[in-house]
């Protein structure tokens, strides 16, 4: 990724940023935004909507390399649309509607959504509390009116989804429903969020998907879990490689499950064990080690003997660093 961000005078804020991981520059954030007071903020242009917590906590902070199955099955991406976010001491409230993605909008698609998200978030017990839900509406109005899940199997290294809808049509819309939860307290934080998602098809059963993670985390280290804003932020390590320390250590447990069958659609149900090991020698540099021990029913892709339930077990490292 490669962006640049900045302010204006009068309140006004920009944010510009492209993908190259495929080898082509892909447009991810593009917008605008105006503080119309200390706790209401506009933006206009191409942004993420409302999915959840783990969708809207920056990969570049989240506990797994991968976010949980169902973020991406589910098609939660940046669309171009404009929306409002009040954040208050302890509410946050965030609303828009939205077209499609920047490069969709040339085509045939003519989709309109409604994409907003509450979330309640009082310290409590000496930690944070945060208790929040979701909704999305979408209307297709495209020529093709098809729609498409499925998910990789807990690593983005490959293409392959072993659960996967395929094509399903005719698709006027969907409409979807998500819950979060997290308590943070020190160098210990708890997850869990949960997501439904219904499809409205003329002349057949109406499909509900579901998907969901559940997930603790410790800092093994003295050092904090961070949270702002309604997301997960940045681990800032409080004796950091450069200075002496080890920086930061998190081990982190998650189960992660999805089912994209019901009314006739068999995408098939995919359960994850996972376990994550994370160094933060510095604010900006880490290293990760995951892995995820997955339970397929009913794949997309069968074995050579053409067994359509099995097991598979994945490991995935990363070295990042941002700046």
């Amino acid at each position: 990724y490669l962006g640049f961000d900045g302010t204006l005078p009068g309140g006004f804020g920009y944010r510009v940023e492209a993908d190259f991981a495929n080898g082509t520059a892909e447009l991810t954030d593009v917008y605008l935004t105006y503080k119309a007071t200390p706790e209401l903020t506009l933006t206009a242009g191409q942004h993420k909507t409302f999915g959840g917590l783990e969708e809207l906590t920056s990969d570049l902070v989240t506990s797994f390399m991968e976010r949980a199955a169902f973020n991406s099955a589910f098609g939660f991406e940046r669309r171009v649309g404009l929306s409002a976010t009040y954040s208050g001491k302890t509410l946050l409230v965030q609303g828009g509607v939205f077209t499609d993605g920047a490069r969709d909008l040339v085509d045939s698609n003519n989709s309109r959504s409604f994409d907003g998200r509450v979330v309640f978030m009082p310290k409590l017990g000496g930690g944070q509390l945060h208790v929040g839900g979701s909704a999305h509406f979408r209307k297709y109005n495209d020529l093709a009116n098809v729609a498409a899940y499925g998910a990789r199997p807990f690593v983005h290294t490959t293409d392959v989804r072993l659960v996967n809808t395929g094509n399903i049509l005719p698709v006027s819309g969907e409409r979807s429903f998500g819950a979060e939860f997290a308590y943070v307290a020190g160098r210990f934080h708890a997850s869990a969020e949960s997501h439904w998602l219904k499809l409205e098809r003329s002349g057949f059963p109406d499909p509900t998907f579901n998907g969901g993670y559940a997930e603790v985390g410790l800092l093994l280290t003295d050092d904090v879990t961070a949270y702002k804003g309604g997301v997960y932020d940045r681990i800032r390590p409080k004796k950091p490689l450069n200075k002496g320390g080890m920086g930061a250590l998190q081990v982190n447990a998650r189960y992660d499950w999805l089912d994209l069958s019901d009314a006739g659609v068999v995408g098939g149900r995919q359960k994850i064990a996972a376990a994550s090991l994370i160094w933060i020698p510095t604010d900006y540099v880490r290293f990760l080690v995951n892995y995820g021990h997955l339970w397929i029913n009913d794949a997309a892709l069968p074995t050579a003997s053409g067994d359509r339930d099995y097991a598979a077990d994945v490991v995935g490292m990363r070295a990042q660093f941002d700046f």
